[in-house]
């Protein structure tokens, strides 16, 4: 896989195909930031990247901010959606979720506070072309 990357899915299984692909370069440390629209597919993604780790339970932690997984990797599940402002990360110690280099982080709606990412990062852009299409773009920053 090279990046950056850009592809058209025109099915889950085409897009589980690039989570599969892009698990691979996983290592602990990474973060990984995905936006699109809501229902574009972000929590998918997460899903078909986590299984590739042994993990088959993967809810979008809308609600609870963030989700800790444990398979093959460590991983934290982030969701910005709907939070108000950073403060509420620094509550639950967001920059400690970030430090720890045993885990692989990935946060949804990460564009909602770009001035706290790590300048180190994978994009994952996907866009909703129709129902059973997206274009899935990702960047190596």
């Amino acid at each position: 896989m090279e990046f950056p990357l850009k592809e058209i899915s025109g099915s889950k299984e085409n897009t589980k195909k690039i989570a599969d692909e892009f698990a691979k370069l996983l290592k602990p440390g990474d973060v990984v930031c995905l936006n699109g629209d809501l229902g574009s597919g972000k929590t998918f993604f997460v899903k078909a990247v986590c299984v590739n780790f042994g993990i088959n339970e993967v809810n979008s932690p809308t609600f609870a901010i963030v989700n800790e997984y444990f398979g093959k990797k460590k991983i934290y599940h982030f969701d910005f959606y709907r939070l108000k402002n950073e403060e509420e990360l620094m509550e639950i110690g967001f920059y400690e979720y970030l430090n720890d280099t045993e885990a692989i982080t990935f946060i949804e709606w990460s564009d909602k506070f770009p001035d706290i990412l790590p300048q180190h990062r994978f994009d994952v852009n996907i866009k909703t072309k129709n129902e059973n299409s997206r274009e899935i773009e990702i960047i190596r920053l």
